[in-house]
């Protein structure tokens, strides 16, 4: 009989299950959402609980569509929303807190008292991150300084941290389990990139107990395996990585140049540099990622904090849609924006700016300024972030774009891909897999396994379903991305 391979994709907004077959096809495709918690401006909480049975829901869904029982799954992937903070309890697993999601700023003054202790310089180094309310590390801080009592159980060893994919490797294992792999650690501000180990300063200057960290383990290596009870079946959990990474390794970016950027809640541009690290500059990040044999390597990263998230905004927040399929027309029914900047700084700027206090405007408007208007600059908004993001790299390596690689659900619009073509000047290919990240992880589940046997039959599986080509010329373009700078200077904090 036919076996599969099993990817699940835990995202920020929902979980997602494929089921794959050895010819890279997706038999099964199954997703559902989950509430998001907002307790007060700026932060974001996510129900670990809810988290754990969507994606079990999902599961079941996938199996069932694919029309297979879990007996017929040769290994599971994980991919997951990587900086999003979990502690629970080692005994029952039950969740201490809700889960602080990677959107949410509640750590920002933490950053900045390291910041003032002159402790930046070595985070950076050691971590290839910057001190941000992003990051896991102060937000696991927050918790053991703000919740009673949890820094003496964390000390004694009665709890457990982990990101999302630790989380759910602990479920599946009915406890057994605590891990992460490298990509995921490696967003923590507590891993040093250059060791590949828990660094023990690193924990002390966040006063963090060693007792509370997952081991870490490679990418793609089976891990554990799940319990009968709880999967049906004691499959091997043999690929763990970010969300970003396993989009990076599903777009086959195996080699040092290659680029992709994902569309999704936010928007993340990851470049393979290779074996050895490169200076990421003063915007960018640099992290691990995988190599097409699943070991870690370098990447540098930018990210948007908000880009198809933004689309819902303009669907639940504003009501101007009522489906995100409809963007597209609305912004091709007008020739252009009239003018007006849409920056949606919701939850801070990424990079390369970094500022945790910025918040989102709406520039330019007029009186002649419509609901088509409004939505064009909402999606040319999440291009020119990009756009930020490619000068980054351009300037941390010198290298230009030629290609670049997209997935994520936001990319499905044609509008926003072919204004990203015009503003990077370089070739849009839009994978056969909008769903990289979860093929990513499908990818380094089946390499460990033996279900596919390298780097060049996965390479071999991804295809461009389109690609688009720059049709605007240079002057244009400049006067575009100088309208975006001003824009983008009015919206940062004055701090």
């Amino acid at each position: 009989m036919e076996h599969y391979i099993m990817a699940i994709d835990q995202g920020t907004t929902g979980s997602r299950v494929l089921i794959v077959n050895p010819a890279g096809h997706i038999v099964a495709n199954a997703y559902s959402e989950f509430p998001q918690v907002y307790p007060r401006p700026g932060w974001v909480e996510h129900d670990p609980e809810a988290i754990w049975q969507a994606t079990r829901a999902v599961m079941g869904q996938a199996l069932a569509s694919a029309g297979i029982g879990p007996g017929r799954i040769a290994a599971m992937g994980i991919a997951n929303q990587r900086e999003t903070t979990v502690v629970w309890e080692r005994s029952t697993l039950k969740p201490v807190h809700n889960a602080i999601v990677w959107q949410c700023r509640r750590s920002a003054a933490i950053c900045e008292a390291l910041r003032a202790a002159g402790l930046e310089a070595m985070f950076r180094e050691r971590t290839g991150l910057l001190l941000d309310a992003y990051f896991s590390g102060t937000k696991l801080k927050w918790l053991l300084d703000e919740i009673p009592g949890l820094r003496r159980r964390a000390e004694s060893g009665e709890l457990a941290f982990g990101t999302v994919d630790s989380w759910l490797v602990a479920r599946l294992t009915g406890g057994r389990t605590h891990v992460t792999d490298v990509t995921n650690a490696s967003r923590t501000l507590m891993f040093n990139i250059h060791d590949r180990a828990w660094d023990p300063e690193l924990l002390a200057a966040l006063e963090i107990p060693a007792a509370l960290m997952p081991a870490v383990v490679p990418s793609s290596r089976v891990a554990g395996r799940t319990d009968t009870a709880v999967a049906g079946a004691e499959i091997p959990i043999a690929g763990i990585a970010g969300d970003q990474q396993a989009a990076l390794y599903g777009q086959a970016c195996f080699d040092a140049g290659q680029a992709k950027n994902t569309y999704g809640t936010g928007c993340f541009l990851l470049i393979n540099s290779g074996r050895r690290p490169v200076d990421p500059g003063p915007g960018l990040l640099l992290t691990l990622a995988c190599d097409g044999d699943g070991q870690p390597c370098y990447a540098l990263e930018g990210s948007v904090f908000i880009a198809g998230a933004v689309v819902q905004w303009l669907r639940d927040g504003l009501g101007l849609i009522r489906t995100a399929a409809e963007t597209q027309a609305l912004a091709e029914s007008v020739p252009d924006s009239q003018g007006v900047f849409l920056v949606p700084a919701f939850a801070g700027l990424g990079a390369p700016h970094w500022d945790m206090y910025a918040r989102g405007g709406i520039l330019g408007i007029t009186r002649g300024t419509t609901r088509a208007h409004i939505v064009r600059a909402a999606l040319e908004g999440i291009a020119f972030q990009t756009r930020d993001l490619a000068g980054a790299v351009e300037a941390a390596t010198g290298m230009r774009f030629g290609e670049l690689r997209v997935d994520g659900g936001a990319c499905r619009n044609d509008f926003l891909m072919q204004f990203q073509a015009d503003l990077l000047d370089c070739t849009i290919s839009r994978s056969r897999y909008l769903e990289s990240t979860a093929m990513g992880a499908a990818f380094l589940a089946g390499r460990a396994v033996g279900f596919w046997r390298g780097a060049g039959e996965i390479a071999a599986l991804r295809s461009a379903d389109k690609t688009f080509s720059p049709m605007i010329d240079t002057e244009k373009r400049r006067r575009l991305v100088r309208g975006w700078a001003q824009a983008v200077e009015r919206v940062k904090s004055r701090a």
